[in-house]
């Protein structure tokens, strides 16, 4: 079970470079203090490397890197763990969708690459494109519905 350090180094060093991404993408588009939400932006490139640490030194358990990210976030801001209070602090000045551009970004151009692949998948992906979009667009709006109207807004 060796870890290819390289490759780990390599990850972590593009963490980095998004991670200066977002923080320009959060000073254009929110306003937000550059210097006040390095902090939390380290703590969220930590917690990644940590995952990616975690799912190459963990290869049979077939657990992505990105559930061993949410489980150490998750862990790390629980009220009882004496981590939370300093931990939700720092990474609350990291606005969440000043992270969307760059991992959208990073989306598109990984489905550009496999756009080959795509194509032997057949037409039927589409179909099932449409209904997950469907789905989880009306699942969304009951779901809100529900929470407003328990809530008295509507």
């Amino acid at each position: 079970m060796a870890v290819d350090m390289k490759k780990l180094l390599n990850q972590t060093i593009i963490l980095f470079i998004v991670g200066i991404m977002i923080l320009i993408g959060q000073r254009i588009g929110y306003g937000t203090d550059i210097i006040g939400a390095i902090p939390g932006i380290l703590m969220v490139i930590g917690i990644a490397v940590f995952a990616l640490f975690m799912r190459a030194v963990t290869p049979k358990l077939q657990f992505p890197a990105f559930a061993w990210a949410s489980l150490t976030a998750l862990i790390l801001s629980m009220p009882f763990m004496p981590t939370s209070e300093v931990f939700l602090k720092f990474t609350d000045q990291v606005n969440f969708l000043g992270t969307t551009t760059p991992i959208l970004a990073f989306a598109g151009i990984s489905v550009g690459n496999k756009i080959l692949q795509l194509k032997k998948l057949s037409w039927k992906v589409a179909i099932v494109a449409v209904f997950v979009f469907i789905g989880t667009f009306f699942g969304s709006a009951i779901v809100s519905h529900i929470v407003l109207k328990l809530q008295g807004i509507i």
